[in-house]
């Protein structure tokens, strides 16, 4: 597996950019979590005079065998379908990257489906036509799971040669809650009814049912500690390739734009093979899937919005991009105390 050589942040700029910040024509502290982004984003970048850079949304889609096991109140097949209406530029995704002139790309990781049509938005990095169910076996191979962090590095290869420095990741894929809930249950060490929730909208009998299923997963294949195998026994194609793409988005010094549930999963196991990720990511909103706020506990984040999301597509991204904008607009373009002739 490739080694990720991911630099902590330039420290040596933290001083000049705190003073920056504090010495904007404003109290201390007033503009709250903008001003901690302004930092953040300055640090990445080393630089008093940070910038935004072709924003892109990167939509990664697959299937997973265990949605045959009814965990999902749709059919395996609308994953094929919404991969079409992305294209289509009919979704919430594609609505929010327009407003917000964010580029979008989508991301055939492992749907089953055969995509014929050429389509500037899209990019084929498929695996296979969909994870194993892993009630009955891992959902994919090690040798998978190293195919997918590669593809995850090439689509990042491909996004930095057009200018990008700031991506957000988001995922299609039905059943990938369940890969998600289980993933978060073996990395945050919590129980999986815990961090299992309804998904694309099960009732009360179905999310009961679900539970029992990932229970059953957990007791046949789950004593596991190490993050890939457990991404090989209970991920999927598009999980796998986005925390690839994380890990070499902070590796060329991007800022990383966290969706949900499925995201931040995708991130724990990027952050399990390099903590130093965490200090590239904005962790854009807190998710009403059940085990998000597990997850964003477990790595001692606080999200941007609270908006009761459910969505995925990598909506919450598109959503959070303008305040990461505010905050580099304030900090490159607002007055010091010194330059609007105010009294400190």
């Amino acid at each position: 597996m490739k080694s990720y050589s991911i630099q902590p942040l330039n420290e040596n700029v933290r001083r000049e950019l705190q003073q920056k910040i504090d010495y904007k024509t404003k109290p201390i502290g007033a503009l709250g979590k903008l001003e901690e982004l302004a930092l953040q984003v300055g640090l990445i970048q080393g630089t008093e005079t940070p910038e935004l850079r072709h924003p892109h949304v990167l939509v990664f889609a697959a299937d997973h065998g265990i949605a045959n096991s009814g965990v999902s109140a749709y059919p395996q097949e609308v994953t094929w379908q919404m991969v079409q209406n992305f294209l289509n530029g009919g979704a919430a995704i594609n609505v929010f990257c327009n407003q917000h002139q964010i580029q979008l790309y989508v991301i055939d990781a492992g749907v089953n489906y055969t995509f014929n049509n050429y389509h500037s938005r899209f990019i084929n990095a498929k695996i296979g036509y969909g994870t194993q169910n892993f009630l009955e076996q891992p959902a994919m191979t090690l040798a998978q799971v190293y195919q997918c962090l590669q593809k995850g590095n090439e689509v990042i290869e491909l996004i930095s040669k057009q200018g990008c420095n700031i991506v957000g990741f988001g995922e299609m894929g039905i059943g990938n809650t369940s890969s998600a809930s289980l993933i978060t249950s073996l990395i945050c060490e919590r129980p999986i009814a815990e961090c299992t929730g309804k998904g694309t909208g099960i009732d009360e009998a179905g999310l009961i049912r679900k539970i029992a299923i990932l229970e059953k997963a957990l007791n046949q294949l789950g004593k596991l500690s190490n993050s890939l195998d457990i991404l090989a026994t209970f991920g999927g194609f598009e999980i796998a390739q986005m925390a690839g793409a994380m890990l070499a988005a902070a590796e060329k010094k991007m800022i990383l734009l966290i969706d949900g549930f499925i995201s931040t999963a995708a991130f724990l196991i990027a952050h399990s093979i390099n903590p130093l990720v965490k200090e590239y990511a904005v962790f854009c909103h807190q998710s009403e899937e059940m085990g998000h706020q597990i997850q964003l506990d477990y790595l001692q984040v606080e999200p941007l919005l609270h908006l009761h999301l459910r969505l995925g597509e990598g909506t919450g991204t598109a959503l959070a991009y303008p305040l990461v904008q505010s905050a580099v607009g304030f900090f490159t373009e607002m007055a010091s105390f010194e330059s609007a002739g105010v009294s400190k």
